[in-house]
């Protein structure tokens, strides 16, 4: 596989790169941050190798962000419009200004227009809700993010951070209105994350939404520089996010064994992992040197066996919120009566091993 390797965002005529590079930590090289010279290297490695999905937010490294892309594609001729950009919006960034952010229309609008002159485009392909404004009424959000659709200033629309029921009420309330439905989920997912998988996956399996995991290294704990005997990784982020537990660190270690046999990184191991699970469109990756860029393509060249995949599965396995326990435990059991159904024997309910009244 290769960045060229265009994959279909959810069930949208949206091909994106199996990879997309997220300019989180494009800024001024202070802190966490590239600085605009290292961003641009990466970004062009990026483009020049066939990716062609980069992903943003309004408020990353305070704007710098937007601008160093909109800096970038204005010296760059013809190559916006062969790219599918993203951006964000949510983040309020006006002191003082109660409707600076969020999703309401006034908020929307303004942060939309703010966008565009930092991008230096006119329209953006692919438009995020970055958090669940628990405030706004969803159909003041959804029918102006279809406005803007109308208007040509958006092309597709997706909610990252947002609750399952309430990202499900949106969808179907947008089909039903006939306005522009939620193409695709940005959400926390790795090997270290898998809550996700309770509710959030279900539902973009069911819809056809396109997941797009972000942290997927969960903030380099997977990426080969952390172990028991103490963590190799920047000192300054270790202090910021602590060290992994022993539960992580039993992941970890399996991550390691597998890129081990394989030959590779953990790291590649662990975003291999990651694009083969279901609804998994486009993994975000986010880059902040360009040797980080390189070890994260790795990945796109390592087929995982069945039997890797199951080690990694069970020893990452998570714990979710009820009722999906519940389900898992006794769903099978009391609805098939012990047959077998696509291809799985059920276990039987006891009581029809004795025999149920009629």
């Amino acid at each position: 596989m290769a960045l060229d390797s265009y994959v279909t965002l959810g069930r949208s005529g949206l091909r994106v790169s199996p990879y997309c590079l997220g300019a989180m930590n494009f800024g001024d090289g202070e802190g966490f941050s590239a600085d605009v010279e290292e961003s641009d290297r990466i970004l062009r490695a990026y483009l020049d190798r066939g990716g062609n999905f980069v992903d943003t937010a309004n408020f990353y490294t305070n704007g710098r962000s937007e601008h160093i892309l909109g800096d970038f594609f204005a010296a760059e001729p013809g190559r916006r419009d062969r790219v599918v950009l993203a951006t964000k919006f949510y983040t309020n960034l006006h002191l003082g200004d109660p409707n600076g952010g969020g999703a309401g229309r006034k908020a929307i609008v303004s942060q939309l227009e703010a966008s565009l002159r930092r991008l230096r485009t006119d329209y953006v392909d692919l438009y995020w809700l970055h958090n669940h404004d628990r405030t706004t009424p969803l159909e003041e959000t959804l029918r102006t993010l279809d406005d803007l659709v109308t208007a040509g200033k958006i092309r597709y629309v997706g909610f990252s951070n947002t609750p399952a029921w309430y990202t499900a009420q949106a969808h179907t309330t947008a089909l039903l209105r006939g306005w522009t439905p939620v193409t695709a989920l940005q959400v926390e997912y790795s090997l270290l994350a898998r809550t996700v998988e309770g509710e959030l996956v279900p539902l973009a399996l069911d819809t056809g939404m396109a997941v797009l995991p972000w942290s997927p290294l969960r903030s380099g704990f997977l990426s080969g520089k952390y172990t028991r005997a103490g963590t190799g990784a920047d000192v300054r982020r270790a202090e910021v996010l602590g060290a992994p537990t022993d539960a992580e660190y039993d992941v970890i270690e399996a991550v390691a064994r597998v890129a081990d046999e394989v030959g590779s990184t953990p790291a590649a191991v662990a975003l291999a992992w990651l694009l083969g699970r279901p609804s998994v469109t486009s993994v975000l990756i986010g880059p902040r040197r360009f040797d980080h860029l390189e070890g994260n393509l790795a990945g796109l060249g390592i087929t995982l066996t069945d039997a890797q995949r199951a080690r990694l599965d069970e020893v990452s396995a998570p714990t979710l919120n009820y009722p999906a326990p519940l389900n898992d435990q006794v769903g099978a059991m009391l609805m098939y009566g012990g047959a077998t159904v696509d291809g799985r024997e059920s276990p039987v309910y006891p009581p029809l091993l004795a025999g149920v009244q009629h």
